[in-house]
């Protein structure tokens, strides 16, 4: 975040619409592949131009042009260019930390999503912004780097006949935000078994190691929230019927989806919760801790008090002590400190401090 905020500073004084990519480098070339369909026929075209991409709408059909490397300035600017896209959408579409939304510009509808993925070998959510044009027939799809979660759309389109052939752009919209929210799914899943593991080790073991693992938690659903929050909103405006680019019957889909995304943050909630009440555990078992080492430094104390007293009196330097001069003198000192110690520890015992 801090990297994205300095780099958004160097648009200060800029016009508005400057494309400046802001965020991460993930790839060093970009791609560009696209989906032309109707119920009939289906054709995939894989490392086309700009122009050969914007050759492929037709009427009639359905086009799905997937552009991966939003930091090509060239490239953005030139499918901003042909598609005739507002410039002011441009310069959030090269914005890597812009917040999930949806916008109308004209005659497109754009919508700004996080696709988020667990990462299994950093033991991490990897999120990546996902950004959506909707035009007349066509949808722009931009990506940050290769890989997504949107191969069953694309198995849906290249092998079915289903409902994702007969409907229109916007269905076809509304099937890949609903592929990124129900990704969303399984990244809670791998977070709630590390909560679990979590408590599973502060219940054997309590130690900073564990308190830094469940702040880290903590911070991750914080950024998980972050990353989805907003998209709540935003989906209420499509339900209500705000944007003319989505047609009521693929509303009710969209409807769905919005249910799906508050199923997510109640789960998120619940976990936060979990990790506050993790917290309060990991407290208690160190005040425990505490508590018993108290308690074993008291008794230890308690016990050498007496025998202390009893040391110090025979340790003074007077001539007339008859004990110090009786034979039997230091066994029944000895035997005398043995005695009280034991008698205490005996009490402590019975009234159940140890």
């Amino acid at each position: 975040m801090a990297e994205i905020l300095d780099k958004a500073s160097e648009k200060t004084g800029l016009p508005p619409g400057s494309l400046i990519h802001i965020g991460e480098h993930a790839i060093s070339a970009s791609s560009i592949s696209a989906f032309v369909y109707d119920f009939e026929q289906c054709t995939h075209h894989q490392d086309i131009t700009v122009e050969e991409s914007a050759d492929l709408i037709l009427p009639g059909q359905v086009s799905w042009i997937n552009i991966i490397g939003v930091h090509d300035t060239e490239l953005i600017a030139e499918v901003g260019a042909l598609f005739g896209l507002h410039h002011l959408l441009l310069e959030d579409l090269m914005h890597t930390g812009q917040r999930p939304k949806i916008e109308e510009y004209e005659q497109t509808l754009f919508v700004v999503l996080k696709m988020l993925t667990y990462n299994e070998s950093r033991n991490a959510v990897q999120e990546e912004q996902i950004s959506l044009i909707l035009g007349n027939d066509w949808v722009l799809s931009f990506q940050e780097r290769e890989g997504d979660v949107f191969d069953p759309v694309r198995h849906r389109i290249a092998n079915t006949k289903g409902k994702i052939r007969k409907m229109g752009n916007d269905y076809l919209a509304y099937a890949l935000v609903d592929t990124v929210v129900d990704h969303y799914f399984g990244v809670l899943e791998h977070i709630g078994d590390k909560i679990e593991d979590l408590q599973d080790s502060i219940l054997e073991r309590p130690n900073p190691e564990v308190l830094q693992t469940l702040h880290e938690a903590k911070q991750e659903l914080i950024f998980v929230r972050h990353s989805i929050w907003p998209l709540r909103d935003s989906l209420r405006e499509v339900v209500r019927g705000e944007f003319a680019q989505v047609s009521e019957q693929v509303e009710v889909y969209f409807r769905d989806v919005l249910d799906h995304i508050h199923q997510v943050l109640d789960a998120l909630e619940s976990y936060r919760d979990v990790l506050s009440g993790t917290l309060d555990i990991y407290i208690s078992l160190l005040s425990r801790q505490m508590n018993q080492v108290m308690k074993v430094l008291t008794v230890i104390a308690t016990l050498f008090i007496p025998l202390t007293f009893v040391v110090g009196i025979y340790g003074m330097n007077f001539e007339y002590m008859p004990e110090l001069s009786w034979r039997y003198g230091y066994p029944a000192v000895w035997g005398g400190m043995i005695g009280l110690a034991g008698g205490m520890l005996y009490q402590f015992k019975k009234r159940g401090w140890f």
